[in-house]
Formats: structure tokens, C-alpha cells, sequence
């Protein structure tokens, strides 16, 4: 097995890019377990929900065209 010798500036740039890909792909598979808790407060009524027809009003009083 050949060694391979890297600058270790390039290897400081490798090592922030794979913490930052493993942060991205952590966060994206915690995003089922973010609903899952999300809902059980709705349903727990820890939070007030809005109904779409409240969340278009608001959007259109911020400027926001509904298409």
C-alpha cells in the first residue's frame, strides 16, 4: 500500500468539509424525529396550531403573493 503525504492545510480544508457534510447529513436524518416531537406538542396543545387560511392571511399582510 502506496503513502500518500498531504499538506496539512489541505488536510485541515478536508477535515472542515467532511465535519460539515457530517453535520448536514445528521441534521437531515433527524428531521423525522424534529416532526415527530413538533406534532406531539400540537397535539398535547403545548403549541397553537395555525389553520393554512391564517397562514395565507398573514403571508398577504406581509406582501407575500398566494398563488
Amino acid at each position: 500500500m502506496e503513502t500518500l503525504q498531504i499538506k496539512k492545510s489541505d488536510f485541515s480544508k478536508i477535515l472542515e468539509t467532511a465535519e460539515l457534510l457530517i453535520s448536514e447529513v445528521e441534521q437531515a436524518l433527524s428531521q423525522d424525529d424534529i416532526v415527530k416531537a413538533r406534532m406531539g406538542d400540537i397535539k398535547a396543545g403545548r403549541v397553537n396550531g395555525k389553520s393554512e387560511q391564517e397562514l395565507d392571511e398573514y403571508l398577504k399582510r406581509r406582501g407575500v403573493k398566494i398563488v
